[in-house]
Order: structure tokens, then sequence, then C-alpha cells
């Protein structure tokens, strides 16, 4: 798989995208979304559109409530009240299709170290039904952007660094070419070159008609990499800003962010 290669055709807008004037169905679409860990309550109420062809960051201060949201965009855990869809399926009554369009990468890679990085992502690509042909040619493509040795990949993951451990599940959540890439501090871990690589893959994957959510507490790779971008907190989203209609806010994103938490 080449994120190059893949092809987007145009097509007219549809009555609801004139409705909506002009903007595309949400790819994902969260609305109202509560969570609460017993009396502390994360989510009060947060609503969210992300849309096809977007790279978008989510951000905000450690503890807000970021990792809480993916976990129920992913399915990993049960929200309280609300509606959450993915490429149109609901993560509640319909799991299985919602997961099988999107890939993530967790903040910690978690993978089962018992088994070599190949059996591993082997064993990926078959949940996901990746033919055998597709299997080979996409992880040995991603194995290469990522500098992941192949060789490597016949030792068992146990014995990876956090970094490599990272580029295998980065090279997993994409065998399959999902519709919606969702990322959750994918830098952590991982050297100067891969970092730079894998922005360039994020780039690619929007630019070619996908769908990249990314969390970072790197501002500044939000700030340059990302079209739009949310801030979240106390429970909702703060702020939503359109960093290519507004290139200056890129400059102002730092400030506006330490501005967030100052002004509560």
């Amino acid at each position: 798989m080449n994120v190059k290669e893949i092809k987007i055709e145009g097509k007219p807008l549809s009555a609801e995208e004139k409705i909506r004037g002009g903007k595309p169905t949400p790819v994902i679409s969260i609305k109202n979304l509560h969570k609460a860990y017993g009396d502390k309550k994360v989510l009060t109420g947060l609503d969210l559109e992300v849309y096809e062809g977007e790279l978008f960051g989510f951000i905000g201060k450690n503890g807000i409530g970021k990792s809480t949201t993916i976990d129920c965009v992913i399915g990993a855990k049960k929200f309280d009240e609300g509606e959450i869809t993915i490429n149109g399926y609901d993560v509640r009554y319909e799991p299985l299709e919602a997961k099988s369009s999107f890939g993530y990468v967790a903040s910690e890679p978690t993978c089962y170290e018992v088994m070599t990085g190949y059996d591993y992502l082997e064993f990926i690509a078959s949940v996901y039904n990746v033919s055998e042909g597709d299997f080979v040619r996409n992880y040995r493509y991603l194995a290469n952007r990522l500098g992941f040795d192949e060789a490597e990949l016949q030792n068992p993951a146990a014995n990876y660094s956090h970094g490599m451990k990272q580029k295998l599940c980065l090279i997993a959540s994409l065998l399959h070419n999902p519709k919606v890439w969702i990322l959750d501090e994918p830098t952590v871990g991982l050297d100067i070159m891969a970092i730079e690589e894998l922005k360039l893959m994020m780039r690619e994957y929007a630019n070619h008609g996908k769908t990249v959510f990314v969390t970072s507490h790197n501002i500044d790779l939000v700030a340059k990499l990302c079209d739009r971008v949310a801030i979240i907190n106390e429970g909702k989203v703060y702020a939503l800003y359109d960093l290519k209609r507004e290139p200056n806010r890129r400059i102002q994103l730092s400030k506006i962010f330490m501005d967030a938490y100052r002004s509560k």
C-alpha cells in the first residue's frame, strides 16, 4: 500500500451536503458525550465533528479527557450519555462495522509480546481479512517508510525497544488501509527520523481523502500539521480553530492553548 497511490475522485454535493453548506457528512461525529468515573465527571457534553480528508488535532492538558474521548470513540470504554458514529456506524450498536473502518494507535504501544513482530502483523491482518498479497505488500511498504528493519520482525516483540513497538503498532494500524486513522500521542518513543516520516505519512493520508485524528502534547507539531484543531477543557470542546482558513492561528496556538487554562 502506497499512501501516495490512493486516488480521490470528486463527486457532486448530495442534498444533505447542500443543506450543510457544502460540508461533507462527518466521518467522526460525537454528540453530547458524557463520561464519569464515579463522582468525577470527565466529559460533560462534548460535541465534535471531523470530516473526510482532514488532519484533525485534539489537544488539552493532562487528565482533561483526551484519551477518554478516544477510548469512547474506538469502543474501548462505555460512555454514560451521547452518540458517537464513525463512517456512519454507531459505535454502540454497530461496533464491528465501526472498528473495521479505522486504525488506532494508543499512547503506549500495545501488542502481543509473545509473538514475533511478523506473527503479530499477520494476526492483525487476518482480523481485518487482509489478503496475503496485500498484507505482504503493505507491511513491507510501511516498515520501509518507518525505518523498521524487516529482519527484526522475526524476533519476539518482547525484545523490542519502546520505539520499535511503537513502529510495529503504527504498521499494524494501517495494514487494512482504514478510512480513519486515530493516533493518541503517536510520536512518543520514536526517533527524529521516524517522527518526520510519520508526519509526512499523516499529511499524505489526509491529502488522499482519508481522515487523521491525532492527539499530541507537541503543540508545534499540531500547529504546523493539522487542518483544524480542537482544545478540550472542562469536559467539552473549549475552542475550535480552522488553521487552513486562519493560518495566523498556527503561530498563536501555543498562547491560545495556555490561555484556555489560565482563564479558568
